[in-house]
């Protein structure tokens, strides 16, 4: 795992879209794995910006969206299926259909589960997937207490997700979904490179746990210590309740050039 402290979002979205770039250039058929939240805005908007700029096409790549809530209306503006559609999908040269998300609305939920976990895997799996972390240690729906063995499947949210995320619905927490699909955190793990973005001192201590805690179903974000390629970029506040931040930032300054995030 590389944790990398930023002194800034600008440059926390720099970096992030490096990472993104180079994998498209690389392979542009690549798939991506795409996430919600606020987090990973500042990112959305950099890669539009060389998109535009013709710095990078994903007119080759798919990409599978992290998680969908359960219930919520096919023209409700928070379905993450529209989230990620406004933020970014529309904003690129995806191709159409290019973009999947679970399907929040089918009437056999739990297939709709094991048929979008067949189709990441169908796809190749996902090259790189894009992350955020709840304040208590959630990785896409995935709440404290889940498997870290699991697969795509519907969750019940905590409510401290809800009262998270009730700034999506006007403030409301009791218009927020009770439940969710989500890639489960063994599918997550599956990715060939995780690219994990943070901020804001709320995420401090889910952060915290993340890079320096014991791996446990408490703080299901943990899992990724396990993984062999994980960044982790973070702003000031989000890093600040790291106990070895100082290593973090001296090993990222004496990083060679070569070896990339």
């Amino acid at each position: 795992m590389e944790v990398v402290i930023c002194g800034s979002a600008g440059e926390m979205a720099e970096l992030a879209a490096d990472v993104v770039e180079a994998v498209l250039i690389g392979k542009p058929e690549a798939v991506l794995g795409l996430a919600t939240g606020s987090s990973p805005l500042v990112l959305y908007d950099e890669l539009v910006s060389r998109c535009l700029d013709a710095r990078l096409s994903f007119g080759r790549a798919k990409a599978f969206a992290l998680d969908e809530y359960i219930g919520l209306p096919p023209d409700h503006p928070e379905r993450y299926r529209a989230v990620i559609e406004r933020e970014i999908a529309s904003r690129v040269d995806f191709a159409p259909g290019a973009v999947r998300c679970p399907d929040g609305n089918a009437v056999r939920v739990l297939q709709a589960c094991v048929d979008y976990e067949a189709d990441i895997l169908s796809s190749g799996g996902v090259d790189l997937q894009i992350l955020g972390i709840g304040t208590d240690g959630h990785l896409g729906f995935n709440e404290p207490g889940s498997s870290l063995a699991s697969r795509t499947r519907v969750k019940t949210l905590t409510r401290q997700t809800r009262r998270d995320n009730a700034r999506f619905f006007g403030g409301d927490v009791d218009t927020v979904p009770r439940h969710v699909i989500t890639q489960g955190l063994a599918t997550i793990s599956q990715a060939r490179h995780l690219l994990l973005l943070a901020s804001g001192s709320a995420k401090a201590e889910a952060v915290h746990h993340l890079v320096e805690g014991a791996v446990s179903a408490r703080w299901p974000a943990a899992v990724l210590q396990h993984h062999p390629h994980v960044t982790v970029l973070l702003d000031e506040a989000a890093a600040s309740a790291l106990q070895l931040a100082g290593y973090y930032r001296e090993t990222y300054a004496n990083k060679p050039t070569w070896q990339g995030l």
